[in-house]
């Protein structure tokens, strides 16, 4: 009987997202990705006023980045030795309380420090939130689960991003760093409900509630718990944190994210710089539309996904990424800057989803770990690259044709998302 309902609950869609573990992961997400956002774009802003200029600016987010970067291959090992509940509190502390420690002193050098501590923690918190939303997913519905997570992860953008400039500017920096720790600290105690640790490939094959089985995945028709070798990859795939890096299936997307999130890097990390001397409040209110339409843009592309096919989407949606930060060209028209960042966030936040659906899509569950470091990597790496590149190139050519560089980049990866598009 519970079977029978299992599949009768696949087949309509009305098995529940918003179970326990679920929104108490959500509420986790938020706190940490608050802690995250309020200080993406004060930081640069910090160093560059404190003597460091756009290569200071640059270096904070690329510090943080990098720090992200090398600790995500490490995070499934963590979760497996640790459980979830150990992981994600600690990545929230990190995230947190090392902002507290700016308020000692002004450096550079601490700057930097506190970027790489926070680095960490984000790398941990993405990481271990993207495996366990996949594996909390009711069957048919990953893609809108995942759209959902995304969501957790997008909102507090939609407040910290705008907010962090605009308390920094009125308040000072001070209290911009302790309310940052004041925030990942308030989501600690959701973390005590998160499952203590990650189901056994024996639970998952066998359908154990824990472990998340319960039916065939949604495209393949295969068992979510199939495994064609022992690393869980076709063809003989290695293991390993980056074992799912050479599955050829999941380059394209992997390339279309970094491509992508190499766009957001510039964005988040020098339009205020760009708006600097321009109308009154315009870069927060450019920042508060962009991070507002992407987390929709990501549930909905999630919904599409489960109907339709994820990749099916991938073409539209980086196309409004390039042309969103094309538009950052005319930085001297208001509305010109203000449409850009709409389809910007529209076309980064349909991409985030449609790119860890596509590769969550053609592994299976036993993969799931693994693809979430090689996308969160990609993401991380992305972010990272184009904040440090873009600082070096405007140095050379001013804002305007930083962001007529940054769009070309965009449109090179057209062509992957065109063979990806089935």
């Amino acid at each position: 009987m519970n079977a029978r309902a299992g599949r009768t609950a696949a087949a309509t869609g009305t098995s529940r997202l918003l179970t326990r573990p679920m929104l108490l992961l959500l509420v986790a997400s938020v706190g940490g990705m608050g802690g995250f956002y309020l200080l993406l774009s004060v930081l640069p802003l910090y160093a560059a006023t404190a003597g460091g200029g756009g290569v200071g600016a640059g270096l904070t987010t690329g510090a943080m980045m990098l720090a992200t970067v090398l600790a995500e291959p490490a995070v499934p090992w963590f979760l497996a030795r640790f459980g979830h509940r150990a992981v994600v509190g600690a990545g929230l502390l990190l995230l947190g309380l090392p902002s507290a420690v700016l308020c000692l002193w002004p450096s550079f050098p601490l700057t930097l420090g506190v970027c790489l501590a926070r680095g960490v923690g984000l790398g941990i918190v993405v990481v271990a939130g993207t495996a366990l939303a996949a594996e909390l997913a009711p069957p048919g519905r990953r893609s809108e689960s995942l759209g959902l997570y995304g969501v957790s992860l997008g909102v507090p953008s939609v407040l910290g991003l705008p907010a962090g400039v605009w308390l920094s500017d009125r308040l000072g920096f001070e209290p911009v760093f302790l309310l940052t720790a004041a925030l990942t600290l308030l989501a600690l105690p959701a973390v005590a409900g998160l499952p203590a640790r990650q189901a056994t490939r024996a639970e998952r094959l066998s359908g154990d509630p824990d472990g998340r089985s319960g039916g065939p995945d949604s495209r393949s028709g295969a068992p979510d718990g199939w495994s064609g070798d022992p690393d869980g990859f076709r063809g003989g795939v290695p293991g390993g944190p980056l074992g799912a890096a050479v599955n050829r299936s999941l380059v394209r997307p992997t390339l279309i994210l970094g491509a992508a999130t190499f766009a957001s890097g510039v964005l988040v990390t020098f339009l205020p710089l760009a708006l600097l001397g321009g109308p009154s409040h315009l870069a927060v209110v450019a920042l508060l539309i962009q991070a507002s339409v992407a987390p929709v843009a990501r549930w909905g592309a999630g919904w599409w996904g489960d109907r339709h096919g994820s990749s099916s989407l991938l073409l539209p949606a980086v196309l409004a990424v390039a042309l969103g930060t094309a538009g950052l060209v005319r930085l001297e028209s208001p509305v010109v800057v203000i449409v850009s960042m709409i389809l910007f966030g529209a076309g980064f936040g349909a991409v985030q989803n449609l790119t860890l659906a596509t590769m969550f899509e053609r592994v299976p569950r036993s993969g799931f770990g693994r693809v979430s470091v090689v996308w969160n990597l990609a993401f991380d790496a992305g972010m990272g690259l184009g904040a440090v590149g873009f600082g070096l190139l405007i140095d050379r050519t001013g804002y305007p044709w930083g962001f007529a560089v940054t769009a070309a980049l965009l449109l090179a990866v057209l062509v992957p998302a065109w063979h990806d598009r089935r």
